[in-house]
C-alpha cells in the first residue's frame, strides 16, 4: 500500500511539474492579442488615449507651447519573436490635428508633420519602447504655426524617443521626449518636450498584449 501511495505522489508531482512547464515552453511571441500571435506584416493602430492631448510643450515641467486633441499612429510588424524577446514595427504613419498653441505672438497651430518616416520601432518583453529614424537621419517634425507677421515654420528633431508599453490599458505612452529646434523663427521655442498616450494598440480591432 505504501509503495502504492509512493507512485501516486511521483506522478502527481510529476504532473504538476510538466504543467508548470507547459506555459513558459508556449508562452507564444511578444506581440499577441486575444486572436493569437500578431503576424509579422500585420498592421498595429492606435490613437490617442480617451481624455487625453498630445502635447509638445517648451519645458518638460510647463504647460506653454503646442496642445493636440488628435494624434495617431500606424506601425507594420516586421519581426516578433517567442517571448521574452523584441518585437520589431516600422512606424509608417504618425499624425496629429485638432491643435492649439498658448505661446505669445502665435494666433493657432496651422499643422503638425512627422517627417523623414519610416521610423523603426521596438518593443521588448519588458514593455521598453524605442523609436530610432534611419540611418544617418533624425526624428524630426514641423510644426506650422500662424502668427502677425504671417505663417512660421518650426523643425524640431530629436535623436530617438523612448516610451513604455502598459498591458493594463494596452498602450503606449511617450512623456517629455526632448526634441531641440533645428530651424525656425524666434517665436519657435528652442526645444519641445512630446508627451502623449496611445490607447488602445489594436492589430485589427484586437487590442495588443505585449508578452
Amino acid at each position: 500500500m505504501r509503495s502504492r501511495s509512493l507512485l501516486a505522489l511521483a506522478g502527481t508531482v510529476a504532473a504538476l511539474s510538466l504543467t508548470a512547464v507547459t506555459p513558459a515552453s508556449a508562452a507564444g511571441a511578444v506581440l499577441t492579442t486575444a486572436n493569437g500571435d500578431v503576424a509579422v506584416g500585420d498592421v498595429l493602430n492606435a490613437s490617442l488615449a480617451s481624455g487625453t492631448t498630445a502635447t509638445l510643450y517648451s519645458s518638460a515641467t510647463g504647460t506653454s507651447g503646442v496642445s493636440c486633441a488628435a494624434s495617431g499612429f500606424s506601425a507594420t510588424v516586421t519581426d516578433n519573436p517567442t517571448a521574452p524577446g523584441t518585437a520589431t514595427e516600422s512606424l509608417t504613419a504618425h499624425t496629429f490635428g485638432n491643435c492649439t498653441a498658448n505661446v505669445v505672438g502665435v494666433l493657432g497651430v496651422t499643422s503638425i508633420t512627422v517627417n523623414n518616416l519610416s521610423y523603426t520601432t521596438s518593443v521588448s518583453s519588458s514593455g521598453a519602447v524605442t523609436v530610432t529614424p534611419p540611418s544617418g537621419s533624425t526624428i524630426q517634425t514641423t510644426v506650422v504655426l500662424r502668427t502677425l507677421l504671417g505663417s512660421i515654420n518650426c523643425v524640431y528633431q530629436a535623436p530617438s524617443l523612448t516610451g513604455a508599453a502598459s498591458n493594463a490599458d494596452n498602450s503606449i505612452t511617450f512623456t517629455s521626449q526632448q526634441f531641440t529646434k533645428s530651424s525656425g523663427s524666434s517665436l519657435c521655442f528652442a526645444n519641445g518636450y512630446f508627451t502623449a498616450k496611445y490607447a488602445p494598440v489594436t492589430d485589427a480591432g484586437a487590442a495588443v498584449t505585449v508578452n
